[in-house]
């Protein structure tokens, strides 16, 4: 018997998602993870299609300085969005490729999100000595927080970096270049609605001297394996 093609095509479809990874019929095929939203600092009026509040004059890399990326200047620089993209995970992932340099302020924010109810979640830095900086992360929720730092945990500035935090529900966990640093738990429920500050903290305290060149907000755990690295 000859079926139209759209029947074939389906069964098709169907056969392939029939047997899963072990070969047992009726498992379904695992799905591929979902896209990040990716901010590409490349403008401080807009970062990822909408309009930014702007404070001092952040301004882009050229290339012979190691562009592209977005500057602050530890004192002034900051970005302000009327968004909170971390509103309703449960579970998330925040990877941002950055760029410390030395010479800034001790304690410094560089991502600060934070809804209506006071929730929020920070990923910082410490400088060490004018070479050298460690990560600090931070989540909110209520009377719940937790901090993870680890000052000998050092890093040269200077160089481009990727730095990830990481909840997945019950655990947050922060990395420096896929490298897994600290963990630890905290009862952090989803956010609601509310602002993004980049560069500094959202009261204008604790600004960040360096550049950002890229942002990607998972609404999963991403596994450690898949977090990126720099070159």
């Amino acid at each position: 018997m000859n079926l139209p093609r759209t029947i074939v095509a389906c069964l098709g479809v169907w056969s392939a998602g029939a047997v899963g990874r072990a070969g047992e019929p009726g498992a379904s095929a695992q799905p591929p993870a979902p896209a990040p939203l990716v901010w590409a600092l490349t403008s401080p009026d807009w970062v990822g299609g909408v309009k930014s509040e702007v404070s001092g004059a952040p301004r882009l890399l050229t290339a012979a300085e190691g562009g592209p990326g977005l500057y602050f200047d530890g004192g002034h620089d900051g970005l302000w969005l009327p968004l909170n993209p971390l509103a309703g995970r449960a579970q998330f992932t925040i990877e941002i490729l950055v760029r410390p340099e030395a010479g800034g302020p001790g304690e410094q924010r560089f991502f600060h999100v934070e809804d209506g109810q006071g929730n929020r979640a920070l990923l910082e830095l410490r400088m060490l000595d004018p070479g050298a900086w460690c990560l600090d992360t931070f989540l909110r929720a209520g009377e719940a927080k937790r901090t993870l730092i680890d000052r000998n945990r050092r890093h040269a500035a200077g160089r481009w970096t990727w730095v990830a935090l990481v909840f997945d529900g019950h655990v947050m966990s922060h990395y420096v270049d896929g490298v897994r640093e600290l963990a630890g738990e905290v009862a952090f429920g989803p956010m609601g609605e509310g602002r993004t500050s980049l560069g500094v903290r959202q009261d204008r305290r604790a600004w960040f001297r360096g550049a950002i060149r890229e942002i990607r907000i998972h609404p999963v755990a991403v596994s450690p394996e898949k977090l990126l690295r720099a070159e």
